[in-house]
């Protein structure tokens, strides 16, 4: 009896590293992957998507979520043990080893694309980009100075698949909405990039906060102004109504929050502006959702 509860005891702080390694414990990222995600899907739906296309992408996104912080943990297991923020990292501390970070990632990845199996070939051919994108995203930062511009485009690519999947193509408002969604993830991962920039500088890693330097703050700013913008045109172009902008305006005071936050660079501060990123994500997506709601409500 001693010995089963000895064994059941490492059974289970095993799957407690397993899911610090792929945060469940941190559920901000699968948040900051999620909104774009469901802002594509209820436009492409005209407000009504399908419940199985839903499952399989909010399911895609836990899954493709946890895989990606696999392999950046295994990408950066040198890194990490130096860095304050993750040197209590799984991996970075040896209670996960660097074969067990990948056998995850690779379990997790396919049981992801096993969903999207589920789907059309055109959405399936989609998903392989995507994929493509995760999978270089954690090497760019030992020679690519915006990381967080490719981290943006993987994190905003479920747009045009669930376009694809819900109606069998890609139009401009797709792209729009694609554009809007990459400039916003620059904006806070280049917040989240400013946590670390004293580390990173010592360790030869590269970010847009390094990038940006004392500039970094004007062109957050700027970045997050062009997201509003494109978010603007995109409501413009579908004839979207006074739902849609008082969301817009509520993520604006999101974004003046995050703003006062950063006015001295302080690393917690930095990190809480880029946590705070969930409620832009929440209130666009409010505005989208109490849109198509009381439109159809209203024909």
């Amino acid at each position: 009896m001693r010995r089963l509860n000895t064994i059941a005891s490492i059974v289970i702080h095993k799957a407690g590293d397993y899911a610090r390694l792929v945060r469940l414990d941190r559920p901000i990222g699968l948040w900051l992957l999620l909104w774009p995600m469901l802002w594509g899907l209820v436009i492409a739906a005209d407000g009504h998507p399908h419940q199985r296309i839903f499952v399989i992408f909010a399911l895609g996104v836990l899954l493709t979520r946890s895989a990606g912080c696999a392999l950046n943990d295994f990408a950066d297991r040198r890194i990490d043990p130096h860095v304050a923020r993750t040197r209590t990292r799984p991996l970075a501390t040896g209670l996960v080893s660097a074969k067990e970070a990948l056998c995850i990632y690779v379990l997790l990845s396919l049981s992801a694309f096993a969903l999207v199996l589920q789907l059309d070939p055109y959405t399936i051919q989609l998903s392989l980009v995507g994929a493509g994108l995760t999978l270089v995203y954690p090497f760019l930062k030992r020679f690519f100075s915006m990381p967080q511009v490719w981290l943006g485009l993987a994190f905003s690519w479920s747009i045009p698949m669930v376009f694809a999947a819900e109606t069998g193509h890609i139009g401009n408002t797709a792209w729009l909405l694609l554009i809007a969604a990459l400039l916003w993830t620059t904006a806070f991962d280049t917040l989240y990039a400013m946590v670390d920039r004293g580390d990173d500088v010592q360790l030869g890693v590269r970010s847009t906060a390094i990038l940006f330097g004392r500039a970094d703050r004007i062109i957050i700013a700027l970045l997050q102004l062009l997201t509003l913008t494109m978010l603007a045109v995109v409501g413009v172009r579908l004839n979207m109504g006074h739902w849609f902008y008082m969301g817009l305006l509520a993520g604006t005071s999101v974004f003046a929050w995050h703003q006062w936050l950063i006015r001295t660079r302080d690393p917690a501060a930095c990190f809480q502006a880029f946590l705070g990123n969930h409620w832009f994500g929440l209130c666009v997506f409010v505005g989208i959702a109490l849109d198509f709601l009381f439109r159809h409500s209203l024909s």
